[in-house]
């Protein structure tokens, strides 16, 4: 699992930049796949915060998506609402980081 300590401040301020960012992935029947897992991780490498859309999943599945996805993708759930979620995973290189947390 991936850790890193997030204040609730931070969280704040990523779910307020994540406000304006479109979905860049959508999950669908196929479910999570390796092929998704690689387009998350190339995501996060590029971007840092992605945006997610849960499409026909159910309220408790959206739950465990979350989790699995922030387990398997080693990076955090900063929030979740209705059909979409953000993920978030900080550069380890400080000269490629995109997102200044607060």
């Amino acid at each position: 699992m991936y850790e890193l300590p997030l204040t609730g401040a931070q969280k704040s301020h990523l779910r307020g930049l994540g406000q304006t960012l479109a979905p860049a992935l959508k999950i669908g029947k196929g479910g999570l796949t390796p092929a998704f897992y690689a387009e998350l991780n190339r995501l996060l490498r590029a971007h840092e915060l992605v945006k997610l859309r849960f499409l026909g999943a159910e309220r408790d599945e959206r739950a465990v998506l979350c989790t699995q996805i922030a387990d398997e993708g080693r990076c955090v759930c900063v929030g979740a609402v209705g059909h979409t979620a953000l993920f978030f995973r900080q550069q380890p290189d400080p000269t490629e980081r995109r997102v200044e947390l607060p």
